[in-house]
């Protein structure tokens, strides 16, 4: 049997290497998924509740957006390549967490939806979409190395925009 001697600057590299790897196909597939079903999913769900002055509408367009953005998105990163080149890695595995995390994302500021009284509803979903993007800006921080202060406003901003569309729609009817 033949020992192997490794240096810790090699080992390092390892650790390096398994933490970038571990970021770059499952980490950012999640963050992809629960940014675009946390914003994607704020003008239709919001804009229904303005428009209806129904939870219960509300959260079934909610839902109906939080599932088929899951859908588009698991299908849209399984079919972006194969990981061969990339070192993306298994691109079903990534599919199904970028699906999983955006049917998460969406669902998570539908969920409030479900209480009978809309002014109720309304002021539960906003703390949680606020929740949900300073979620998201966190963990691009941690993971991603992004600038905390930088990585809040482009999220909060991103996040404010489609949220202000959606109540903005949502008034005009």
């Amino acid at each position: 049997m033949e020992e192997v001697i490794t240096t810790p600057e090699a080992e390092v590299a390892a650790v390096d290497e398994e933490e970038a790897r571990f970021v770059l196909q499952i980490v950012q597939p999640a963050l992809l998924g629960l940014m675009d079903g946390s914003v994607s999913t704020l003008a239709p769900l919001f804009a229904t509740a303005g428009l209806t002055h129904k939870p219960h509408a509300a959260f079934f367009v909610g839902l109906a957006a939080s599932v088929g953005a899951g859908i588009s998105m698991g299908l849209a990163e399984a079919l972006s390549d194969d990981g061969q080149v990339t070192g993306r890695g298994n691109p079903i595995l990534r599919g199904g967490i970028t699906g999983l995390a955006t049917t998460l994302g969406g669902m998570l500021h539908t969920l409030p939806f479900l209480i009978t009284n809309l002014r109720a509803a309304l002021h539960l979903a906003y703390i949680v979409v606020v929740i949900e993007l300073l979620a998201i800006s966190f963990i691009r921080y941690y993971y991603m190395k992004s600038p905390l202060a930088q990585t809040v406003i482009q999220v909060i901003l991103g996040g404010g925009l489609v949220f202000g569309i959606g109540l903005w729609l949502g008034g005009l009817g």
